[in-house]
């Protein structure tokens, strides 16, 4: 019996199997023409600016899209001293430069990602980021992190497009 048995469920298994892939054939075949006469346009990146001593570049351009590198609160070489308020505000300013010399404006910001080593610090850099950039705000996330480079409070990335 058990010989019959094996049979009948390797026929069965054949047959389901053979039932599938015809019905995935039927589906195929009524799905719309892939087009051949599409063309794909990929800008190559062009990077711009230099770190300077570090290893990196200021933005880098795909398209009309703007990555840019983090920035913190520096001026004049040294970080700049009032705390939260004061280092937000000039993060900010220090996007606003990068945007102007590659032809953008805080408007084109599509996205920012902001990093700051006390989250008590959220409500202050909140009201700081609300008075710098306008409505409709790019898309955010904000995370808390241990330390950031020249021991500065907040850092933040952005994207711009056009």
């Amino acid at each position: 019996m058990s010989n019959v048995t094996n049979k009948l469920t390797i026929n069965l298994s054949k047959a389901l199997l053979m039932g599938v892939c015809s019905l995935g054939l039927a589906v195929s075949a009524t799905a719309a023409p892939v087009a051949t006469n599409t063309t794909l346009s990929k800008s190559s990146p062009i990077f711009l600016g230099d770190g300077g001593e570090y290893p990196f570049s200021s933005a880098v351009r795909v398209g009309d899209t703007l990555y840019m590198s983090g920035q913190i609160g520096f001026k004049d070489g040294k970080l700049v001293k009032g705390g939260i308020k004061a280092e937000t505000k000039q993060t900010l300013d220090n996007i606003q430069a990068v945007l102007l010399q590659y032809g953008y404006q805080k408007s084109n910001i599509i996205k920012c990602s902001a990093m700051l080593t006390d989250m008590d610090d959220f409500s202050d850099f909140n009201k700081v980021y609300q008075t710098e950039l306008a409505k409709p705000y790019p898309v955010r996330s904000a995370f808390g992190v241990t330390e950031l480079a020249a021991g500065a409070s907040v850092e933040i990335e952005c994207m711009a497009a056009k």
